[in-house]
């Protein structure tokens, strides 16, 4: 019989990013069962979003500093929450499960895990997981953005990796469960970037290793010529670069089962196709991650709007140079709230939750 402590853990962590639903099987419980013991559980509906030393949270709840120490680096090893580390000091707080500790298991996940996740994917992440926006936005390869655009750096690939000092990459998380059960699409693991603290933080648990911005570029490019859509966190500083496919991708598999998925995805350009010059090879179908294009009557690409999250993958490999990208009107375009914590804020509010802890909640 399933604890009533995992019961208290769903029902906090459903308060976070796009949340985690809950099922008539229960599979989101066994998820928890599976990543936290009771006393992980209970110390994780002690911890805040906002990071807190050991010590602050000791005293907070009455425990030992040691103690609350030992097990916060427990959990962290675990991929529960998040550390940030600055020379002695060390600070802990509460991660959602996407993004967070569903991708902190990149390193610990085994088959049984990738199984329970499918079964939950299937059964309400991926219907219910993204009812307000995606925690990814799109921005679309460099090879496709006109130089006439006055495009903002959050907007550009190269002026993102160019603005930071300390980068990681770590494999992805979505490819590695979907090859545990013996799917996916065989594109590169290697492929998903972290920046400043969250580069540190991969680091340190083994997760990811670092790399220079040159590096980071080639990155890229491969991702480019594998088929990979480039998707930073949704915020304009951002914390990292997923580059993700529609085979294996969390969000982009539950992006993809909406009718219109432009809705779900915070991105300001489209494709466009040239019927005069199309040569209906298909090689845009191919490479489209949400089934946006298809070949008319005449065998001319032609792109669905309400389908098409602006990536622009469909451009970079167009013989005919028929696919182009564009820039969607002013009265359609949208701005990345400028930090991490301004996303959350925002989306908490859209999903009528608050980030103030449960537990704090209701004592009050």
């Amino acid at each position: 019989m399933t604890a009533k402590i995992y019961y208290d853990l769903r029902e906090q962590l459903d308060q976070y990013s796009v949340g985690f639903p809950s099922t008539e099987s229960g599979v989101e419980l066994q998820i928890l069962e599976a990543i936290f013991s009771e006393e992980e559980a209970e110390m994780y509906l002690n911890l805040s979003m906002m990071l807190e030393t050991p010590q602050q949270i000791a005293e907070r709840i009455g425990k030992d500093p040691e103690q609350v120490s030992q097990l916060l680096e427990r959990m962290v090893d675990k991929g529960q929450i998040f550390r940030m580390r600055k020379g002695d000091v060390r600070k802990y707080g509460a991660a959602p499960f996407v993004v967070g500790s569903f991708e902190y298991q990149v390193k610990n996940m085994d088959r049984n895990f990738a199984e329970l996740f499918e079964k939950y994917f299937n059964e309400a992440f991926g219907k219910h997981g993204l009812s307000q926006s995606a925690p990814l936005r799109t921005v679309p390869v460099n090879k496709t953005i006109d130089h006439r655009w006055a495009v903002a750096p959050y907007e550009d690939l190269k002026e993102i990796i160019k603005s930071k000092d300390t980068i990681s990459v770590g494999k992805c998380v979505c490819r590695t469960q979907q090859k545990l059960l013996d799917k996916g699409c065989g594109k590169p693991l290697e492929a998903c970037l972290q920046f400043g603290s969250h580069a540190h933080f991969y680091v340190e648990k083994g997760m990811g290793r670092y790399i220079s911005q040159d590096e980071a570029l080639d990155i890229l490019e491969k991702c480019d010529e594998a088929g990979l859509v480039p998707q930073p966190f949704i915020s304009q500083d951002t914390g990292g670069i997923c580059n993700c496919c529609g085979d294996c991708c969390g969000i982009l598999r539950s992006i993809k089962l909406h009718p219109k998925p432009a809705d779900k995805v915070l991105a300001n350009y489209y494709a466009q196709a040239d019927p005069e010059t199309c040569s209906s090879c298909g090689t845009c179908l191919d490479r489209c991650q949400m089934d946006a294009i298809i070949l008319e009557d005449g065998g001319k690409a032609q792109v669905d709007r309400d389908r098409c999250i602006g990536c622009g993958l469909c451009v970079t490999t167009c013989p005919t140079e028929s696919m182009s990208l564009k820039m969607k009107p002013e009265s359609e375009r949208k701005q990345p709230p400028a930090t991490g914590r301004d996303y959350v804020m925002q989306l908490a509010t859209a999903r009528g939750r608050s980030l103030i802890p449960l537990s704090i909640i209701k004592k009050s």
